[in-house]
């Protein structure tokens, strides 16, 4: 089974840059994609075959989360059930019988930090909202989650320590989720690989040089470890500061 996430950093000028052609192509059986900047109504979005799952921000232009799946789902949930996040659209939860799927576009701390208090109780109530679904079944988490967990997830690692999306109590946060039932997809895979990256600088020659940080993943429950087949991003692919990450799972584990 085939999942693909990417930041598209606004759907409506992603699809004027061959986002369509990305998605056909991939046939995925769950797309999720983050920053959609859009309200319904300003995309027709056809595609043949899939659901069409949306969570708007309140403000136009803004955030906004969305899921497209072959798959019709027992339940869809949007936001966290507290009213902590639902103006932003950043989480959308789909229910399966053997599994959730959780796509979600985790909020920035800001450049001058002061959005970092609000960041760290969002991640307070995320990892008790996936920690709580992780009870009843497996659970396939992805999304724009803004933070390079360790210094191998990162260009420039010691000279971004500090910053936002490198603070060691964003960092943290990580290591908790992945220390209590979660596991890293990518890292399960390549535990040592270098230089593979998900987000880079609009900035000339920086994505050209390579020079990244590694702030989208796929994270799963421990139970669904075995059924990792492969994990990985298409770097190549254009449309967005970000790139699309992808993950393969063995179907009988999700059946």
């Amino acid at each position: 089974m085939k999942f693909i996430s990417w930041n598209v950093n606004g759907i409506r000028a992603c699809v004027k840059k061959g986002w369509l052609d990305y998605f056909h192509a991939q046939d995925a059986d769950f797309f999720c994609i983050q920053e959609t900047k859009m309200q319904q109504g300003q995309l027709d979005l056809e595609l043949p075959g899939y659901y069409q799952f949306w969570n708007d921000a309140e403000k136009k232009g803004y955030s906004g989360t969305a899921i497209f799946t072959k798959h019709k789902p027992l339940s869809v949930h949007y936001g966290l059930g507290e009213n902590l996040d639902e103006a932003e659209g950043r989480i959308i939860t789909l229910e399966y019988p053997n599994f959730y799927v959780v796509n979600t576009y985790i909020p920035n701390a800001k450049r001058d930090l002061s959005r970092l208090p609000y960041r760290l109780e969002w991640e307070d109530r995320m990892y008790s909202y996936l920690t709580l679904l992780n009870l009843t079944k497996p659970v396939i988490y992805t999304g724009d989650l803004n933070v390079a967990h360790q210094e191998i997830d990162i260009r420039n690692a010691k000279s971004n320590i500090g910053n936002s999306g490198f603070t060691f109590e964003e960092r943290e946060k990580m290591t908790r989720l992945l220390e209590n039932g979660f596991v890293d997809t990518f890292r399960y895979l390549h535990p040592s690989a270098e230089g593979h990256y998900t987000w880079w600088s609009y900035m000339a020659k920086v994505r050209e040089r390579n020079i990244g940080w590694r702030i989208d993943y796929f994270i799963v429950s421990e139970k669904l470890a075995p059924a990792i087949q492969e994990a990985g991003m298409h770097p190549e692919t254009m449309g967005s500061d970000h790139c699309p990450i992808f993950l393969e799972l063995d179907k009988e584990f999700l059946e």
